[in-house]
């Protein structure tokens, strides 16, 4: 058993840990629009693992003694937190003005990521995620990333032949943002793709 201060350093530090590991990692890969998509990263990057929903700490006990007082009656703590697996990309996909109709300077990159699908294993799946930047309503910002996701969705089907099973499409509107923009930069307004 766990003396009290044994348990509050352990408790301290994995959360300490967890918590500076979170706030430093990506949540994806972020290309522009004049970046060169390489159908074998996208491969790459989708067939990744998950990222690991939670943080380990292992208790090693046959560790040698502490050296501070408050210490000295605990087991020696190891905590390793696993670094996230990242699976995802996005692309700021342009479409035209207050539209979902995809804009033909995007199909380059598009056209690399139907390629990159095809690498995959057919029973994989991918998950396409519209977002958009925080101008206009909560509500509008939602419907407009749903139907660039769809439209997304349908060229990879209708001009790349991928089934559509494989391809999950939804819309996060304004809630995530790129972490470190402005909500308000365009390149907020992208398609991201996850592997499912």
């Amino acid at each position: 058993m766990l003396k009290p201060v044994a348990l509050g350093l352990l408790l301290a530090l994995g959360s300490t840990l967890a918590n500076a590991q979170t706030a430093s990692s990506p949540s994806a890969i972020h290309y522009s629009a004049n970046d060169t998509v390489e159908p074998e990263t996208v491969a790459r990057v989708l067939s990744q693992p998950s990222a690991p929903l939670t943080r380990s700490i292992r208790l090693i006990v046959d560790a040698p003694a502490a050296t501070t007082a408050a210490a000295a009656h605990a087991p020696a703590v190891a905590v390793r937190v696993a670094p996230p697996m990242q699976n995802t990309f996005s692309l700021p996909v342009q479409f035209a003005f207050d539209s979902a109709t995809i804009l033909p300077a995007a199909r380059r990159q598009l056209d690399a990521v139907a390629g990159g699908i095809k690498l995959l294993p057919e029973t994989q799946k991918v998950v396409l995620e519209g977002h958009t930047d925080a101008t206009g309503g909560e509500a509008y910002n939602l419907s407009l990333s749903q139907r660039r996701a769809a439209t997304v969705k349908e060229y990879l089907v209708e001009v790349h032949g991928i089934d559509a099973q494989r391809l999950l499409d939804r819309g996060l509107g304004k809630q995530q943002p790129i972490e470190g923009l402005d909500p308000f930069s365009r390149e907020n307004r992208r398609v991201q793709f996850r592997g499912g």
